[in-house]
């Protein structure tokens, strides 16, 4: 079975168990029913927003929907990560907590040069703690600019709109402590 469908499974599984409609969500989303439908089948791919767009609506963290099992170990090992990686993208997430059936979740993060986490700044219950482990970061909270090098941490409300952009000439690495599991 394709990653595709086994993602437009686990939509479906989701707005079902809230009693939602195909249109109930398509119009959370500002997307048509249609789409929504297509991205069920394993027809169409979402982008990262709109996967975004769409836990949020479902009211689940992204990573909801492509973690298979949950492990309830400590111990999570580099090359058993959960990673969110969408073709074409330049952007790519791995899950440094074990699951997300903590209070907090913790993500590595790596943006080629120009990248960036979102088209729109999105915003989320919590707050967020980051910090740049490689390259240059760009980063815009609410109305508030920032510029970051490798050591530099930023720690906010993530009720304020934010998104991240890679500005130097190296990829940027940074990983990120969220509360609540969110992403």
């Amino acid at each position: 079975m394709s990653d595709n469908i086994r993602l437009g499974q686990r939509i479906r599984k989701k707005r079902q168990a809230r009693g939602m409609s195909l249109n109930d969500v398509a119009e959370k989303i500002q997307k048509t029913s249609s789409y929504l439908s297509q991205v069920e089948r394993g027809l169409a791919e979402p982008s990262i927003t709109a996967l975004r767009e769409i836990a949020r609506a479902l009211e689940v963290p992204i990573f909801y929907f492509l973690i298979e099992e949950e492990s309830h170990n400590a111990v999570v090992r580099k090359d058993e990560r959960r990673i969110l990686n969408f073709p074409g993208s330049h952007l790519t997430f791995e899950l440094l907590s074990p699951d997300l059936n903590r209070d907090m979740e913790v993500i590595e993060a790596t943006l080629e040069p120009g990248a960036e986490t979102t088209d729109e700044p999105l915003n989320h219950l919590g707050e967020e703690c980051t910090i740049v482990m490689q390259g240059k970061m760009y980063i815009r909270i609410g109305d508030q600019e920032y510029e970051l090098e490798k050591g530099d941490s930023i720690y906010y409300k993530a009720s304020l709109p934010h998104k991240i952009r890679s500005i130097g000439e190296e990829d940027l690495h940074f990983i990120s402590a969220i509360t609540p599991p969110n992403f």
